[in-house]
C-alpha cells in the first residue's frame, strides 16, 4: 500500500484546521455578538458550502484560481503564488470548503456563555481580548473540540473540490479520496478496500475519542 496519500491527507486536513482556529475564532466571534444585520449575510455566506455541491464550489474556486481570470493572474504575477493544482490551492480550498464545519460549533459555544458573565468583565474592566481568552474560551471547550474535529473529519473526507482545485497529481495532490477514487477507475478494488477501511478505521477513532472526552467534561461539570 501507498501511504503517500494518507499522510498528505494528514498534512491537509491538519493546517486546514489550524488556520480554521486562526479564522473561525474571531469571526465566530462577531456573529454571536454583533448586533448588523449584514452578519446574516455573513451567516449566510459561511454556511454556503454545507448546501452547495462540492463540484460546484471547486468549478468557481478552479476559475477564480486560474491564472487566466484576475484573481490568479494577480497573485501569480505580484506574489509568484499558483493556486492551481498545487498543494497550497488545496490548502486554501478546503479552508473555505470547511469553514462552516468550524464555524457553526464556535458560534454555538459563544451564544451559550451566559450574558452576565460577559456583563461581569466588562464591569470589571477587562478588554475584549481578556474576555475572550480568560472566560470565553476557556468555558467552551467543547465547542472547540467539537469544531476541531469535525473540521479535520470534514477535510479528510473531500473529494469534489479537491479534485477540481488540486487534481490527481501523486505526492503533491492525490489525497486519500482521490486514491480511492483512482483504484476504483482502475478496477483496482482490493487497493480501493484497504484504503477505504483504512479510513473508515481512523474517522471513527476520532470521532469516538472526540465523544468519549466530550462525555468525560460533561459528567465532570455535572458532578462539580
Amino acid at each position: 500500500m501507498d501511504f503517500a496519500p494518507f499522510i498528505l491527507t494528514l498534512k491537509l486536513a491538519t493546517l486546514t484546521t489550524f488556520l480554521l482556529f486562526l479564522v473561525g475564532i474571531p469571526l465566530a466571534y462577531w456573529l454571536a455578538y454583533s448586533k448588523y444585520r449584514i452578519k446574516y449575510v455573513v451567516e449566510a455566506l459561511v454556511s454556503m458550502p454545507l448546501v452547495l455541491p462540492p463540484t460546484v464550489l471547486g468549478f468557481y474556486l478552479l476559475l477564480a484560481f486560474s491564472p487566466e481570470n484576475q484573481i490568479g493572474k494577480f497573485l501569480d504575477q505580484y506574489f509568484d503564488l499558483r493556486l492551481v493544482f498545487t498543494f497550497h490551492g488545496l490548502v486554501l480550498a478546503s479552508v473555505i470548503y470547511s469553514l462552516p464545519f468550524m464555524v457553526q460549533p464556535l458560534r454555538s459555544g459563544f451564544s451559550g456563555i451566559p450574558n452576565a458573565w460577559l456583563d461581569a468583565a466588562k464591569t470589571m474592566g477587562k478588554s475584549s481580548w481578556a474576555t475572550l481568552f480568560r472566560i470565553l474560551l476557556p468555558n467552551m471547550k467543547n465547542a472547540l473540540i467539537t469544531a476541531g474535529v469535525l473540521t479535520f473529519a470534514h477535510t479528510i473526507g473531500e473529494f469534489g473540490v479537491v479534485l477540481m482545485v488540486g487534481g490527481n497529481i501523486p505526492e503533491e495532490t492525490r489525497v486519500i479520496s482521490v486514491a480511492i477514487y483512482n483504484e476504483v477507475e482502475g478496477m483496482n478494488y482490493a487497493m480501493a478496500n484497504q484504503y477505504s477501511l483504512l479510513l473508515i478505521a481512523f474517522s471513527f477513532t476520532v470521532l469516538l475519542l472526540t465523544y468519549l472526552i466530550n462525555h468525560r467534561k460533561n459528567s465532570m461539570l455535572s458532578y462539580d
